[in-house]
Parts: structure tokens; sequence; C-alpha cells
């Protein structure tokens, strides 16, 4: 019965691929509006057609077109009903095909009604996808690739793609085209596509979905990297006012997600004549002013990179040490409670705790590789990690957040390739500063 199973969705995989490049992709979803991602095989006039008797006849026109680039577009949906379960399907006008209908829900309106609803939220990074032709000689760097199915299985209620979500090679770096070809083909990975149908999706980058390894402000096609992260993600928004880069939040139940810019605003820490710093000034103004007015019970800060890792390798924030603990003394000074980093980069797995006074701590999440080489870090002279979390094989993360509104709980699962439960932990919301 499995195997019939498996040869159905193998081949309905097949049909709707021959239409579809990749997608759909639902992104940034309210309580009454989503967005929703597609990529075609061509140029398309395209119509998303939702099926809901509260919305008769709600439809959205689209023309994925080559300058899009490579056939992309964006349907954003508005208009809806919160905690409502939606059909929709999408039809080419011309070309006389149809996607079979997928559905998505809207956040569910709690406030003032009852408790916050239980989340499950997924998340990892370092995306590597093979692709011969502009690979390294020698032993694939990507595999694992069901990790995908995987976590679609979890049935997770949103995912969280913590940086290097794709692997830019050399002929990629230095061309828009190249860029585009690097996004489509991570993109289009088969085991992918019903994790990005699964549920909303929301991407922050590192320096492989930037640009070269190791790469700041100064590399010199960052606007093609800004422009082409945005056709190929759909996030809430982008970026501060006229500062540029990928920085957003949104908020989930009663969870709020601050998403932070590592690179465009970088400087090398080995540059002598110039102050060291990944997030710049006006991004760590902009945080600490936004986790002070977050009501949120639970505030989740993404970053490419670890935070609060006190080993200096590598790109840690530990080597910026007068950045990291500036931002450190501004959330205690503050006094901002709730806070939880959500990092990546790393290709292993760790769980870094600063305790800040007594039974009052912040968390650093690390969660690395998905699909990437891994490396053990285990060794590392981090004294902040949680002891038994590091993690050097490739896994995912779930975040299941429960409880009562005043007596929240997370629970931490780190999670093999194909679905092994490696590690487990537990933070009650009396923990955290």
């Amino acid at each position: 019965m499995k195997y019939i199973i498996f040869l159905f969705n193998f081949f309905l995989l097949a049909e709707l691929q021959a239409q579809l490049a990749a997608g759909p992709m639902l992104g940034h979803t309210g309580m009454t509006n989503t967005s929703i991602w597609i990529q075609t095989q061509s140029e398309e006039e395209l119509e998303l057609i939702l099926d809901s008797p509260s919305i008769p006849g709600y439809s959205l026109s689209m023309i994925a077109k080559a300058e899009a680039p490579e056939f992309t577009a964006h349907f954003n949906v508005e208009g809806l009903k919160p905690g409502r379960s939606y059909n929709y399907r999408i039809a080419s006008k011309a070309n006389d095909w149809s996607t079979e209908k997928f559905d998505f829900k809207t956040q569910v309106l709690w406030q003032y009604r009852s408790d916050p609803p239980e989340i499950n939220i997924a998340l990892g990074s370092c995306t590597y996808i093979n692709e011969e032709e502009f690979d390294r000689p020698g032993k694939p760097y990507g595999g694992d690739y069901q990790i995908f199915e995987s976590i679609a299985a979890m049935n997770p209620d949103l995912m969280l793609w913590l940086g290097d979500n794709t692997y830019l090679r050399e002929p990629d770096m230095f061309s828009y085209e190249g860029m585009v070809h690097r996004y489509s083909h991570t993109r289009q990975n088969a085991e992918m596509q019903r994790l990005l149908r699964a549920c909303p999706n929301y991407a922050i980058w590192d320096d492989h979905d930037y640009g070269p390894n190791d790469s700041n402000r100064s590399f010199i096609y960052k606007d093609w990297s800004l422009e082409v992260f945005k056709e190929f993600w759909a996030n809430p928004t982008y970026g501060l006012e006229e500062n540029g880069g990928i920085t957003s939040s949104f908020k989930y139940a009663d969870l709020e997600f601050f998403m932070l810019d590592n690179r465009f605003f970088r400087t090398d820490a080995n540059i002598k004549t110039m102050s060291p710093e990944i997030l710049g000034e006006s991004q760590q103004d902009w945080l600490i002013e936004a986790l002070q007015c977050s009501k949120a019970k639970f505030k989740f800060v993404l970053v490419g990179g670890q935070f609060l890792s006190d080993c200096k390798v590598y790109e840690n924030h530990a080597q910026y040490a007068e950045e990291r603990t500036k931002l450190i003394n501004r959330m205690i000074a503050e006094n901002i409670a709730g806070v939880i980093f959500l990092s990546g980069d790393r290709h292993s797995t760790s769980l870094s705790k600063l305790n800040i006074s007594e039974g009052k701590s912040i968390f650093d999440l690390t969660v690395s590789p998905l699909t990437s080489t891994t490396y053990d870090h285990s060794k590392e002279e981090n004294t902040l990690r949680v002891e038994g979390s590091a993690i050097s094989e490739r896994n995912f993360g779930l975040i299941h957040v429960s409880g009562k509104e005043k007596e929240r709980t997370i629970e931490i699962k780190i999670y093999s390739a194909d679905a092994a439960l490696l590690w487990e932990y537990k933070i009650a919301e009396s923990e955290l500063y």
C-alpha cells in the first residue's frame, strides 16, 4: 500500500512539475492575509483561485515573466477571515492547465477570547543542493534531502530558514543571472516542495546566499543579492527605511520574531581603521526599541551566525565582542524579557545559555545544517554551551510552545534527517530573563 501511495505521489509531483518549476510556497500569513510564491517553467498569465464560501468568486491574476526573474510570481491574498482554512489552486489562463488544490490557514484571533494556541516552529540553516557542473571536485557537499520531507511530516505551523538557504558557487556570485540560477536550482529541489506548501516560510540570510564566503558590506553586488532574495522569499517586509537589507519582524500568536541582517552592514573584523560591527548602529537601535515595545511572551531574534557563544572562532559574534556585549547590556538595562536567539551558520547544532541573574537567562539555539556537510564543534571552548546539546549530523529543530497564557513553556527538539529524535530541552517562561 505504501508503495502504491509513493507511486501516486511521484507521478502527481511529476505532472505538477511539468507545469511548475517550484512551489507554490506559502509566505507571510496573518489573520486576514497571506502571500503565495510560485515559479513556472515559462511565461504564464496565472490566476490564483480561492475555493471558499466566505469569499465566493475570489481570484487574483499575475504574470510570471522571464525578467521577474525566472518566471516567479507573488500573490498577495487579502480580505480573509482569522482562523480559517482556505483551499486554492493556480491556473494558467492561456495554456489550459491547473494545479491540484492546496490549502493554508490564517492566524487565529485569540486575544481577549482564549489562551494562545499551541505552536510548532520548524527551523534550520545551511541548505546545499548539489549541482555537479559547478560543485567542487570530490565528495558531494550536500545530501540527505529527505530532511525536507521529514520536516513537512511534523506539520509545523511555520518554517524558519536561518541563513545559507542556498550556496552561491563561484560562477554565481558576480552576476545577477548567476544568483537567480542558484536560487532557482535550490528552490526546485523535489523533496523541498511539500515543505514549501505546508506552512508559512520565513527566511534570513547569511554569507552563502548573500555573496562570497565570509562576505560583508563591501560586497559590490549586494543590491543584486537583495533583489534576488526578495524575489524568491515572501517575508512581510525588507529593510529599515532607507537603510536597505532584509531586516523585518512578524507576530504569530503570543510570539514575535525579529529577523536581523548580519551581512548588509557588516565590516571586516580584521580592519584596524574602522569599528568592527555586524548589525550596524541603526539596526541595533531598531532591535532594542522593537524588543522593548513588544508585548510578546517570547521574543525570538533570528540572526545568521551564533550570537551568544563566547568562543572567538570563525564568524561568531564573539569576534565582534564590543557589539555583542553592548547589545546584551542594553537588553539588561532596558529589562527586556523573554529573548531567545535563533541562529545558523555553524554546520553543527547547540544551545547556549547566558545566566543574567539568579534563575534568569538568555538563550541562543543554533540549528545547522539541513543538507550541507557537517562539522564537529563539540570541543570548542564555548563556556555557555548547554551540556549534551552539541550535534554534528544533519538535523532540523522543532520548537513547541504550549500552555496557558501566563504559564507558557518552550520545548526544543532536534531531529535527524530521518526524523529520529536526537536531543530535547525545555524552557519555562519563568527561566527567561
